[in-house]
Order: structure tokens, then C-alpha cells, then sequence
């Protein structure tokens, strides 16, 4: 065997296509039944690949848990041997697979269809043609004499030339990234920080009046985090808050940042504060607020984090312009969408091989890197997936140059 793929998501399957060549065996070996299923779940509500921006803006959505972008590569993880592998690349890459795009308003890229299933189908048919072997339930359990892998044929052992690791991070485990490498790893010696979750949601401890709008979108506000600031939307759930608009800032409210929420960000203090002078009367506290504010959940979260309750309109105003968002903090990995902490940047190389095993790359979220959704994660995924397999098959090319002398 010339290479060997430990795991077939979007970081596996790219590293594998890069690996491809005439004559040359790769084998992705996946401990799921099916590959890409975290792939497959992000797709059902619309694949979203990448973002329409240019590279340099793309690139600072970006954070490299121990150090950012890995020395002395100054252009991080969106580089490989073959040139940039950002927005523009990766829409080439898809539409090359036979898969049509389009721009959302947001600068959002998806497939006309939007599902993840007709790109698989696509990529995985181009490995097959190209000769890449998928291994189903094959579980890594051990590298020592060899790779070892639990199989539905029994224990197996292989010896490949050069290797690349996508095993994934540690959310979503139902689906396959559980983690289950660390301790292999870090008895191997290779630095690893531990996980944490990313793009999550957080608890709230909610008091009985708020279950009236469980479910409820949050539009129309914005949501500021240490040096974030987010417009997106987000949902108000049983256990707390959730959705892009909650993501966009979950890695300073993580990190500790307070957050506050802007109940009307298009409106001054003033103009707020007109609003909330309008006369009383006989209306109900929340009717009257309704009139304020023209929305129902928006009330509710005032309500519910702006006590003690202010006493005149322009309090009013100023509690509802920078809301205490109180949290209990947050959700845990089996619930994130992403999970920040893996392979600390000083155990790789510039070509992210291992430093403590030569001839071993690694990939995807197992590196430690974090970044929001929105088409930064999968891209990133897609990139240090090539960088690793670009580089992991230059080795095999320097292997055979060598032989041929």
C-alpha cells in the first residue's frame, strides 16, 4: 500500500484526492458504515462550501488555537504546495465535480440544489475512477508495527508509505469524530490541546414566562462579544439560545467575553427612547413594551434580562441598546457544531506532518484551529486536507526518485 487515509470526510476524501495517481494505491479507511456522514448531516439544510470574499478577508475568519498560522508558511492553513485553496478553489473544485453554484445575499456559496449528497456522489465516483480504495468500519485502534484497525473481517494491520490522519474533532460523535485518537496520539507523543467546543450554543436558565417563546426565532438584533459583533439570526430554545447568530460570537463568550444584545441596533438611543415615551396608559406592561419594540420575543428577552427594570424612557432605551445576555454557559462537544483544540501547531511541520512521526500527516479539525461557520470551516477542512495530501504525496514521489537511482 502506497498511502493510507484514516478517515473519509471532507478533510480525508480531499487528502486522498491529492494523493491520487496512476499506478499508485490509496486506501481511505472510515469506522463508519458510510463516509462523510458529518458532511452529509451539515448538507441537510442547505451545503453551504464557502464564502464568496476575497482571500485575505477569508483568511481572518480564521484562529489557530496555539499560534495561528503555521510557521514558517505565513499564509496558514488556506495554502498549499498547488497555490491558495480558498473561496475561488474551492467553488472551481465543485463545479468540476459537475456541481452548479450559487451566491446567497450574505456572500454564502451552496449548490443549486443545496444538498451535500449529489457533490459526494460525484467526488467519491472521481476517487473510485482514479483508483482510491474506501475501507467501511475499519477502526484505528493502535500504531505501533503498523496501523491496526478493528474490521468487520476481524483485527487487520497495514504498512503503508506515508500516511494521513482526518479523524475529525470531537463533535457531533454520534456521527464519527469522537476523539477516540488522542490518547493514541499523545502516547505517541504528539502535543494535542484538549477539545472544546466551538460554534455551540449556550444554557440558560430561563424562568417559567419564557417557555412561551420556546422555538422562537430572534430577528432583528444584533449581538456584541469582546471584539465580535453579530447580526445573524438565533433561536430561543428549552435549554437556551442557538443558531448562526449565536456562533458568529461563541468563541468570545466561550473565552469569557460578556455579551450584550442590541435589541434595535438600526436605531440611536434617542429615537429608541421616543419610542418607549409613547404614553401607558391602561396597556400592559408587555403591550406597552410591544409598541417599543414590534416584537413579541424581543419583549420577552427584556423582560427576562433587563431586571431591575428601568423607570423612564431614555433607561428603557439604554437597557434594550445593550441587554446583559446571561448565559450558564456553554453547550457541550456532543451538541457543537465544530470543536476548537486538537494537534498543537508545534508538533507539525510547515506540510503538516507529524513531528514526532515522520511520514504521518494530519488534517481537518483535528488540527487546532477554530472558525465560525459559514463556509469557513468546510473550506478549511477542504484545504489542510489537500496541503496535507499534496505534501504526503511528494514524499512517496521522493521515495520513488530515489529507488530509481
Amino acid at each position: 500500500m502506497d498511502a493510507l487515509v484514516i478517515g473519509a470526510g471532507p478533510a480525508g476524501l480531499m487528502a486522498a484526492e491529492a494523493l491520487m495517481a496512476p499506478g499508485r494505491r490509496v486506501v481511505v479507511a472510515e469506522a463508519m458504515p458510510t463516509p462523510a456522514r458529518k458532511f452529509l448531516m451539515a448538507g441537510k439544510s442547505g451545503l453551504n462550501l464557502t464564502k464568496a470574499e476575497p482571500l485575505p478577508e477569508f483568511a481572518r475568519g480564521i484562529a489557530g488555537g496555539t499560534g495561528g498560522c503555521l510557521p514558517p508558511d505565513p499564509r496558514g492553513y488556506l495554502w498549499t504546495a498547488a497555490g491558495e485553496f480558498g473561496p475561488e478553489a474551492v467553488r472551481d473544485w465543485a463545479e468540476g465535480l459537475g456541481i452548479a453554484l450559487f451566491t446567497g445575499s450574505t456572500g454564502r456559496v451552496f449548490p443549486v440544489g443545496m444538498k451535500a449528497s449529489p457533490l459526494l456522489r460525484a467526488w467519491l465516483a472521481r476517487l473510485r475512477a482514479g483508483g482510491v480504495e474506501l475501507r467501511s468500519c475499519w477502526r484505528w485502534v493502535g500504531m505501533e508495527g503498523g496501523w491496526a484497525f478493528e474490521t468487520p473481517d476481524g483485527p487487520r494491520r497495514v504498512r503503508p508509505r506515508v500516511t494521513v490522519l482526518a479523524l475529525g474533532g470531537a463533535s457531533w460523535p454520534r456521527l464519527g469524530s469522537d476523539g477516540a485518537w488522542v490518547p493514541m496520539l499523545a502516547g505517541a507523543g504528539v502535543a494535542v490541546a484538549p477539545f472544546r467546543p466551538a460554534n455551540m450554543g449556550f444554557r440558560v436558565e430561563w424562568s417559567p414566562p419564557m417557555a412561551r417563546v420556546f422555538g422562537a426565532a430572534v430577528k432583528g438584533v444584533a449581538i456584541r462579544a469582546g471584539r465580535s459583533l453579530s447580526r445573524g439570526e438565533w433561536v430561543v430554545t428549552a435549554q437556551g439560545i442557538e443558531g448562526g447568530g449565536v456562533y458568529a460570537v461563541a468563541a468570545e463568550m466561550r473565552d469569557g467575553a460578556e455579551a450584550v444584545v442590541d435589541l434595535a441596533p438600526d436605531l440611536d438611543p434617542d429615537a429608541l427612547s421616543m419610542r418607549f415615551a409613547q404614553l401607558r396608559g391602561r396597556l400592559s406592561l408587555g403591550n406597552w413594551l410591544r409598541r417599543a419594540l414590534s416584537d413579541p420575543v424581543k419583549v420577552a428577552l427584556l423582560l427576562e434580562w433587563g431586571r431591575p427594570l428601568p423607570s423612564d424612557p431614555a433607561g428603557w432605551a439604554a437597557r434594550a441598546k445593550a441587554l446583559p445576555l446571561r448565559h450558564a454557559g456553554p453547550m457541550g462537544l456532543a451538541r457543537a457544531i465544530s470543536s476548537a483544540g486538537g494537534i498543537e501547531t508545534g508538533a507539525l511541520t510547515a506540510d503538516l506532518e507529524l513531528r514526532a512521526r515522520p511520514g504521518v500527516f494530519a488534517a481537518g479539525e483535528m488540527l487546532d484551529w477554530e472558525a465560525p461557520t459559514g463556509g469557513y470551516l468546510l473550506t478549511t477542512c477542504l484545504a489542510t486536507g489537500r496541503r496535507a495530501g499534496e505534501a504526503a504525496a511528494r514524499r512517496l514521489a521522493d521515495q520513488d526518485a530515489v529507488t530509481a537511482l
